[in-house]
């Protein structure tokens, strides 16, 4: 039997029958529980328990015991690093979920600021413990990672399903010419590195093409990295609007019908925070057992930074686009590795750097030429194979073992 007026009056009123205004209490609960939405209760039983990677998140305790005990480098960079797998599978699940409520607009904003966290947090830990070599090839790894081994996997995975896959172009070609813009800012800093060199009256140029080190004046590369990151931002900001805005209908594709959300919008905005939270303690734990390990066991920092910390940043993406590949939707598959790696290369990176131009940690944007040229082929062979909009198993393979190729260089490199 419904309830009279006098007991609805009193629920919404003071509890004497008489109706006032409701509290700031009220409305936050009201919030909280907004109807429709899934409760706390469903919302964080989701969280856990909605992913297999999720039972990797049992290695997050034994990261912390391992670092506070002092355990083997080998111990604690090893459960550091694959705890931190299921932490950005779910500091992008918390992203999505809060997205779903919040529009196009302010959903893609979300993603952008959130979708490289784990990237970000990694990079920031590693240059708070000075560790600028690590900040550069982590970055640079992730780059490749995405654009190398991920599309390369996805165009794999897809050209055994499908004969060939087809894509919206003008919106891929739109995504890989800003990638090369910022490819080419890395080549720049690196030009004038080389040119101070030959300036200085260099004797041996051959190193040149192996080594980052060099004993020139610093305060060219600080200026020219530093107003390279603030003009990058600027154009990251420019692509956000032409991507959610301007010219949205390039970057839209078929999906399936919205899955209504799995979380209320403030259980998810919680559960982002702790997660971030998490994952900066489990990031600071793993660079900090780098030298050690690294020395320890013989493998070259730059390996670890390039080839190893990427896969934990990027092993769930990567399981999305090969299997939204496998789906037939290409679009978004571009999207996730491509609109990545434009990510890092126009906004992570030059955050970065000026982090650390305000934590007074002198990185730059000059990458060994090595790794510019590594780079430079890297974004040449991805724009060529996707300037016509069709993909199969054979493009897929080539991006592949360019990856291969580079991973075993770096492996003998450092």
């Amino acid at each position: 039997m419904p309830p009279s007026a006098s007991e609805s009056t009193a629920l919404l009123g003071n509890g004497n029958g008489s109706h006032s205004r409701p509290t700031f209490a009220h409305r936050v609960k009201a919030v909280i529980t907004a109807e429709g939405e899934p409760s706390w209760a469903e919302s964080y039983k989701f969280f856990l328990f909605g992913s297999y990677f999720n039972l990797f998140l049992a290695f997050i305790p034994l990261s912390f015991l391992a670092n506070f005990f002092g355990w083997d480098a080998s111990l604690r960079f090893s459960f550091s690093f694959i705890a931190i797998i299921p932490l950005a599978k779910l500091l992008g699940e918390a992203t999505e979920q809060m997205s779903a409520k919040l529009g196009q607009t302010l959903a893609g904003l979300l993603n952008a600021s959130f979708g490289n966290a784990v990237e970000i947090i990694v990079g920031i830990a590693a240059l708070l413990q000075d560790e600028l070599r690590i900040v550069q090839t982590s970055m640079l790894g992730s780059i490749l990672s995405n654009l190398l081994l991920v599309l390369g996997c996805s165009f794999l995975a897809a050209g055994f399903k499908f004969k060939e896959s087809n894509f919206q172009v003008t919106a891929a070609q739109a995504s890989s010419s800003l990638m090369t813009l910022a490819c080419i800012t890395l080549v720049i800093p690196a030009a004038y590195h080389s040119t101070m060199l030959a300036a200085d009256g260099a004797k041996n140029k051959l190193p040149l093409l192996f080594s980052a080190e060099a004993d020139i004046d610093q305060s060219g590369l600080l200026a020219i990295s530093r107003g390279t990151a603030l003009l990058l931002l600027g154009v990251y900001v420019a692509y956000l609007c032409f991507q959610l805005k301007t010219h949205a209908y390039l970057f839209e594709a078929e999906e399936d019908e919205a899955e209504a959300p799995r979380m209320s919008v403030v259980a998810a905005g919680v559960a982002l925070l702790l997660t971030t939270i998490v994952t900066s303690f489990c990031a600071d734990y793993l660079v900090a057992s780098i030298d050690e390990t690294a020395e320890r066991y013989h493998i070259p920092k730059a390996f670890i930074g390039l080839i190893l910390l990427p896969i934990v940043a990027n092993a769930a993406e990567h399981v999305t686009s090969v299997w939204m590949a496998m789906k037939g939707k290409m679009e978004l598959t571009i999207g996730i590795c491509v609109g990545s790696s434009i990510q890092i290369a126009t906004f992570v990176v030059p955050l970065l750097v000026i982090v650390g131009w305000i934590s007074n940690h002198e990185l730059t944007l000059f990458f060994a030429n090595f790794e510019t040229i590594t780079l430079f082929v890297s974004v040449f062979l991805v724009n060529t194979l996707i300037q016509d909009g069709k993909s199969n198993y054979m493009e897929g393979l080539m991006l592949v073992t360019l990856y291969f190729v580079v991973a075993l260089a770096f492996w003998v490199t450092d």
